[in-house]
């Protein structure tokens, strides 16, 4: 679904990420993690061109992203749907009205229709009807990343991105999230690229994870593969008391 290959990427002197290389296979769900600061987001928003890489190439869906005539690109992104860390919803927008963006960006309907469907969206994410009509001012933390999510999930995307989606909530509030990933990306059939520091949603819903550090992916795998690695970061990361306690709660 995603194919990433010899990315460089920086700002001024300072380059982020250098030589990195990464796949993203239909229909998992992709754990990406890496200490602060080491370009995780970064690349997120490399893939989706809202930062400009210096070489490389970015596959998306077979297709290289840099060959895509601007009328392409547009197609291209009706694929995808992104929620940010903050979820970054309109704030003089209702939940409602922040979910149709995309839709009307993309979609010809009537008012009707896209009112249907945005009340469909909400409910999918959990969030209860009467939802629809509060700005985000209104809302708990959750209550806005179900929100941010159910505009993610405007346009039906392939390929869902999650940038730290259980930061700031609650260990119950992050564990009902990540089952809420876990149960959209079966029955939808996403292809679900989650950067995260969670443990917990490492261990419960993540089919592989890829580690960045040093400008690069250092490992990739299933949670095993990153419990036997002996790369000093890999071992403080997944051996630490934090992942003990993660790891013998999904136990």
């Amino acid at each position: 679904m995603i194919r990433v290959r010899d990315i460089e990427v920086g700002f001024g002197e300072k380059t982020i990420l250098k030589g990195l290389d990464l796949d993203v296979y239909r229909g998992e769900i992709l754990g990406f993690v890496g200490a602060s600061g080491q370009g995780k987001s970064v690349l997120t928003r490399a893939i989706l061109g809202l930062v400009p890489k210096r070489a490389g190439t970015i596959e998306v869906l077979g297709q290289n992203l840099d060959e895509l005539s601007p009328s392409e690109r547009r197609m291209m992104e009706r694929h995808w749907g992104v929620l940010f860390q903050q979820g970054a919803l309109f704030s003089a927008l209702t939940v409602k009205q922040n979910v149709q963006v995309p839709m009307r960006e993309h979609l010809d309907l009537s008012e009707r229709l896209l009112d249907e469907l945005a009340m469909l969206k909400i409910e999918m994410v959990g969030l209860k009807p009467d939802a629809a009509d509060k700005l985000p001012s209104e809302l708990s933390g959750g209550m806005i990343k179900r929100a941010a999510l159910a505009r993610a999930l405007a346009l039906d995307p392939d390929i869902l991105f999650l940038d730290e989606p259980t930061s700031g909530l609650d260990p119950i509030g992050a564990g009902d999230f990540d089952e809420l990933i876990a149960t959209l990306q079966r029955t939808l059939g996403l292809t679900v690229f989650m950067v995260t520091h969670d443990l917990d949603s490492l261990y419960t819903v993540c089919d592989r994870i890829a580690a960045l550090g040093e400008g690069k992916i250092l490992a990739e795998g299933p949670i095993e593969a990153m419990l036997a690695s002996d790369h000093p970061w890999l071992r403080s990361y997944f051996h630490g008391k934090r992942a003990r306690a993660a790891m013998a709660g999904g136990a």
